[in-house]
């Protein structure tokens, strides 16, 4: 049973219920990886891509745009040449990454067990 006593905790969304649209952004594969990759601060396409091993770009762009709209990611575009786009976390995004970077910590520090990875190095060890 968690410690939370349930008439504190918030109920299931239901289906048709936007917060499950957003819960589905937020903790996509790819959407959690962007957001705590800049809760490091302002990044680059380019550089936002090389901190996300494995991201495609087209999943990258994806994620980005569904981000930007949720209200999580702003995105600048430069007026320069060649093109120089920079996204960072809003207000809202800094909010969500505080909540998920709990999570990360402790996905981090159970993993090798609950995987039966027991001794194997994570790929982000460096890194909570």
């Amino acid at each position: 049973m968690v410690s939370m006593p349930p008439e504190l905790r918030p109920p299931v969304p239901a289906a048709a219920c936007p917060t499950r649209v957003l819960l589905d952004h937020v903790t996509s594969k790819w959407g959690f990886l962007v957001l705590v990759a800049l809760g490091d601060g302002t990044m680059r396409w380019g550089a936002l891509r090389r901190s996300i091993e494995g991201v495609s770009e087209k999943m990258l762009a994806q994620t980005l745009r569904v981000l930007e709209a949720d209200g999580l990611v702003h995105r600048e575009a430069l007026p320069v040449v060649p093109p120089h786009v920079e996204y960072r976390l809003t207000d809202r995004g800094v909010e969500v990454v505080d909540l998920l970077l709990p999570l990360l910590g402790w996905l981090t520090e159970h993993a090798p067990e609950l995987t039966g990875l027991v001794g194997e190095p994570t790929p982000s060890a460096g890194r909570p």
